[in-house]
């Protein structure tokens, strides 16, 4: 079922992986259905999908850095308090996994302790990597800290492998 978004504040966090160039269509749809979309980034993230991509369409500014020249040393709460949902997509095995052990030592991570919000977790990676009982463990772990988990899709992979393990379709 879907809920109207309209009006609402909507904090994407992209990590780095493969389909980090999905979250460009999340950020489209989430503003197609009305909701107000902020972006934020892990530095491998910017690898993939440069943070120029992001402003054009969202039309605000990327959080990428904690601490550069033009930083506001409290993006983190300020964008978390405004936030009414955050999205994390792709969630990588490494950002769920500091995620499940509350680790905060980049903008995305320390920004995602920070709401009280709902967060949604859409986990794309190699289908072993999916697998591997540590990052099942960490998803228990987040969906037990209140973490809403998108199952991921299945199918063939960036590297060739096949099952689940893609980004559910945006």
């Amino acid at each position: 079922m879907n809920k109207p978004i309209s009006g609402k504040n909507i904090v994407l966090c992209v990590s780095g992986g493969i389909a980090a160039y999905k979250a460009v269509e999340i950020v489209r749809l989430l503003q197609k259905a009305g909701a107000v979309v902020r972006v934020a980034m892990t530095v491998n993230a910017a690898r993939f999908v440069g943070p120029i991509t992001f402003e054009a369409i969202s039309g605000h500014p990327v959080f990428v850095d904690m601490f550069g020249p033009s930083a506001d040393p409290m993006r983190h709460i300020s964008w978390a308090q405004d936030a009414d949902a955050l999205v994390v997509a792709p969630a990588t095995a490494n950002i769920i996994a500091k995620l499940a052990c509350g680790i905060a030592d980049d903008a995305v991570t320390t920004l995602v302790l920070a709401v009280t919000a709902p967060k949604i977790i859409g986990p794309a990676m190699n289908v072993h990597m999916y697998e591997n009982r540590a990052v099942q463990r960490n998803i228990d772990i987040l969906e037990q800290d209140g973490f809403l988990i998108v199952e991921p899709g299945a199918g063939e992979l960036a590297c060739g492998d096949v099952g689940p393990g893609r980004l559910a379709e945006p």
